[in-house]
């Protein structure tokens, strides 16, 4: 596998190089900015496969530099804050993160998140059986095509992260099964053992507002109330 490319964006260089230090250890490339603008900038310039991005930076903050990055970009971000209320921690799933860790960082925490991302990055998960997985589904008016991460509905191409898209692969490839907020987590980051609830329904709360189900009276994402969450065809 080639080496991977991270960039780490934290005002405060001690903790961006410490990260730094961590992440080299494991072979990946690291390169590093300390404001949102240089965020950016890097971003248009190079190609990166993980953005770990502070929220508290000077010019440009963590929350408006991802409201920028996901303008433009699907490249999966993970928050690094040492605000721990779950209200900052939602706000940053809502406008598009993947994941956040608190300060002050555990090392080994770190490690595992990153290697979890970077392996759903290069290949979408493997999911809960064994059968191939179909490289394109089609449910009544929406068309997902694995190949090319792509989700048409109603005739309109709709933009998804990767985790969003992740999500809606694995209810609509298994039509009909219910899955836990616990097993969506562990299917789709490949982790165990975490606060799981309000990170999965905030993903799911922005894949239906992208699906527009508001608006419509046959939901495709059906709440099971108790358990989890299903797609029917």
């Amino acid at each position: 596998m080639s080496t991977r490319n991270i960039l780490v964006v934290d005002d405060e260089k001690e903790i961006a190089d410490l990260i730094e230090i961590h992440l080299m250890s494991q072979d990946y490339n690291v390169t590093k900015a300390h404001n949102g603008e240089s965020c950016l900038k890097l971003l248009e310039e190079q190609k990166f496969d993980l953005v770990l991005l502070d929220l508290m930076m000077p010019k440009l903050d963590g929350i408006e530099t991802l409201k920028r990055i996901r303008e433009k970009s699907n490249v999966p971000v993970m928050i690094i804050t040492a605000k721990t209320t779950e209200k900052d921690k939602i706000q940053g799933l809502n406008l598009g993160a993947d994941d956040y860790i608190t300060k002050p960082i555990k090392p080994l925490e770190l490690l595992a998140r990153v290697k979890a991302h970077l392996r759903r990055f290069t290949q979408l998960n493997p999911m809960a059986d064994e059968n191939e997985e179909p490289d394109e589904i089609v449910i009544r008016n929406m068309k997902i095509n694995k190949q090319f991460h792509e989700v048409v509905f109603d005739g309109e191409v709709i933009k998804l992260t990767k985790i969003e898209f992740d999500i809606l692969y694995l209810l609509a490839r298994n039509a009909g099964k219910v899955f836990s907020t616990d097993e969506i987590f562990e299917n789709v980051w490949n982790e165990k053992n975490y606060d799981t609830t309000n990170t999965v329904m905030v993903h799911i709360r922005r894949l239906r507002n992208k699906l527009k189900e508001d608006d419509k009276k046959e939901k495709i994402i059906t709440t099971v109330w108790g358990i989890g969450y299903k797609i029917e065809k």
